[in-house]
Formats: structure tokens, sequence, C-alpha cells
């Protein structure tokens, strides 16, 4: 088996081994992976992180050891809390990178990757949230625009969206809406829901298309259209601006 690692800031991951295939999710700065099979320009990977699987372009990550790969899933996640933080090489090489990156071996603001070293100089995430500070994060992406597959406030889907914030408040979901559906105990109203509870919502067919974090007072932050607050009842989700609901309720889950 070979192990790989993001090493550029947000690398699409694709349905297909093709610059032209659907953008089906997105890989952040230190995201490791599996790489279940491999070309001469394309391999299809196993994200560490969610298990999510798609083709990355052979030229935006690098291999890594089987041994870094086990001590990094072993050792303890830490993240940027910059929305658009700077990693530097020496004194004249730097890039971004988006918030909630991964910061590979982390100590004393250096971090490692592949055979370079780096600095962060800026405030990390390390330990888990409590369930009152979800809502903190989950307001730090208001405004973001929607994009199918994104995962950073530059452009972020619904799922996305949920995954990132919980992920960066240290609890692991899944992807995608409907696998997320399946996590955590059903609430039969919302009345008995809390801040930082998810809500799902299904099409015509009964399949769950959207997800979002409920805030208090019947409120719901998700991403349609951008990452906005609309209200939250038993039929749905209204959007004030359009003046009609906008997503079906199907369930409420507490996760955490």
């Amino acid at each position: 088996m070979n192990y790989g690692i993001c090493n550029l800031s947000i690398v699409a991951l694709r349905a297909s081994a093709n610059h032209t295939s659907e953008m089906i999710s997105q890989v952040l700065f230190g995201e490791t992976f599996e790489i279940l099979e491999t070309d001469k320009s394309w391999s299809y990977i196993k994200l560490s992180f969610d298990n999510f699987e798609g083709y990355i372009n052979n030229k935006q990550f690098i291999e890594i050891s089987e041994s870094k790969f086990l001590k990094l899933q072993s050792s303890k996640s830490v993240f940027s809390s910059d929305i658009l933080g700077m990693i530097t090489k020496g004194n004249n090489e730097f890039f971004t990178i988006p918030f909630g990156s991964t910061l590979p071996f982390f100590e004393n603001k250096q971090l490692k990757l592949g055979n370079n070293t780096y600095t962060y100089d800026s405030d990390i995430i390390t330990s888990k949230c409590l369930k009152e500070e979800i809502l903190h994060t989950a307001y730090s992406y208001l405004n973001s625009p929607y994009l199918w597959g994104g995962r950073t406030h530059f452009g972020i889907d619904c799922s996305g969206f949920t995954q990132m914030v919980y992920k960066l408040c240290g609890y692991k979901i899944p992807r995608d809406a409907k696998d997320q559906s399946s996590y955590g105990e059903v609430l039969s109203f919302i009345e008995e829901s809390e801040a930082g509870d998810l809500a799902f919502f299904d099409n015509e067919d009964g399949e769950i298309i959207h997800v979002g974090i409920i805030l208090n007072d019947y409120h719901i932050i998700h991403a349609h259209g951008k990452v906005r607050i609309d209200t939250l009842d038993h039929s749905g989700i209204f959007n004030a601006d359009l003046q009609k609901h906008t997503h079906k309720l199907r369930v409420i889950k507490k996760l955490v």
C-alpha cells in the first residue's frame, strides 16, 4: 500500500481521472490518504479523515512512507485557525493555506512535510470544543459562496460545511449529507434540539439532499447559494428573501 499527503493549499478530488470531471470534494493542505490505484497521471485515493474516495492528480501531492503515515494517524491533530493562513520555508518561500488545514508533525511553530520544514506563526486548533462553541465556528463561514464539492471559506457545499465545522470542533463525521444522517440520535421534534444539532432534508424521492446546523430560536445556518441563516420550522427551511420554503425537513440528529 502507498500513502500520500496534500502539499498544496486546496486540491480538487474528482469523480474520474480527468481535469474536466466533477469535483466531488477537496483535499486540504496536510490531509493524508491511502493510494488505492495509480497510473502516470492520476491516483485513486481514500482520505484518512473520512474514508472518502476519488481521483487526485499526481502532480498535486507527495508520497510518504507507511511509517510516517501511521505516525500521523496516531498523533494529535493540529489545524490552522486563520481563514487564510501562511506557512513559510526559509526566508523567501511561502504559500497560503485555508482554514482547517492540517499541520503535520507540528511543534514550536514548525511543521514537517516530506523533507521540508515550514513555519506557521499563528493560532492553532488542537482540542475538542464544547457543543456551544460549534456555533462560533459555523458563524465564521457566513456568506461563503456555495460550491459543489467545496470545503473552504472560498467555496463550500452543505455537507462540506457541516463536516468542516464539526472537524474543527474535534468531531469526525462523513463527507456526504446522506451518510452524516446515519449518525447520532434521532430527535422527534425541533423543540428537543439544541444549537449545534444537525437537520437533514430530503427530496420527493425521500433521498437526503441537504443538511444544516441548528441555531437557537428556530433558525438554521446552512450552505444554499451561500452560507446563510434562515428560519427552521416543522415543514423545513423558510427563506425570507424568497418568501417560501426551500427544503423539506426529514430528520433532526443529535451527534454531540
